[in-house]
């Protein structure tokens, strides 16, 4: 199954640039040291799944003519991971339809909580998001399409990345259970989490990140959820074959 991907963003909590920086990241000239918060697309068998909606999710949607959500992958309910939520109602508004969406049990929750009138039934002029919530904890599929959650923790929290054929896709990461790495063989495609050059407590950084791909050992590897500590040509110059710099906007292919 053929797996193509689309980065929405590649940037951390902050973006870059960060407001009121002025490191050669942020200023630099290059479009690829512009990074909005981190989501992606993956289109698979002609659905397309949506990774997170964070408050980039508008700007990112209207500069990428994405116009289609069949389904949301949820990692984790950080702001800049789900905090742009109001905007999956263009989705459903073009559908006249409710929008699924997946994630852990805690994940389900916390919107149910914090956004409960996303989950009510739509009203006649469809001016909100009409979201239909589904914890899952193994592998499931949706129209036909199976996906695979990948626990990880997150610090303290086990969130999830998921893995679409032989795509995956892990953000915020600090540290990748045994079991984990058995669901990650096999990979023609990792886009995985490199927050900044050291190592942060919920996050991996830049050594961590190429360890771990070097042991999954997928055919490409594209690092995502930088910071602007690392700048994308400085960064693309350290990494092994097979690994490079994510940035906005950035289309792959998956056989």
């Amino acid at each position: 199954m053929s797996v193509e991907v689309l980065i929405l963003g590649c940037g951390s909590s902050a973006g870059t640039p960060a407001i009121g920086c002025p490191c050669p990241t942020c200023t630099s000239p290059d479009p690829r040291n512009r990074r909005t918060r981190a989501s992606s697309v993956l289109r698979a068998n002609g659905l397309n799944f949506l990774i997170d909606s964070g408050p980039d999710l508008r700007t990112q949607a209207l500069r990428e003519g994405l116009t289609q959500v069949d389904a949301v992958l949820y990692t984790h309910p950080h702001a800049d991971h789900l905090n742009g939520i109001d905007d999956l109602r263009a989705f459903c508004y073009v559908n006249k339809a409710p929008l699924p969406i997946f994630g852990n049990d805690f994940m389900m929750q916390d919107v149910q909580n914090r956004f409960h009138y996303t989950t009510l039934p739509p009203g006649p002029w469809w001016d909100k998001p009409v979201l239909q919530p589904t914890p899952v904890v193994g592998p499931f599929c949706h129209r036909g399409v199976e996906i695979v959650p990948i626990p990880v923790l997150h610090g303290r929290w086990t969130i999830y990345g998921y893995r679409i054929g032989r795509v995956a896709y892990i953000t915020d990461v600090s540290e990748i259970p045994e079991a984990s790495f058995d669901l990650l063989q096999g990979l023609d495609l990792l886009l995985l989490d490199c927050l900044r050059n050291q190592p942060h407590h919920t996050h991996f950084g830049v050594e961590q990140s190429i360890a771990a791909a070097q042991r999954i050992g997928a055919r490409h590897t594209v690092f995502i959820h930088m910071t602007h500590e690392l700048e994308y040509h400085a960064l693309n110059a350290r990494l092994p074959h097979g690994m490079e710099v994510a940035y906005d906007g950035m289309r792959l292919i998956s056989a």
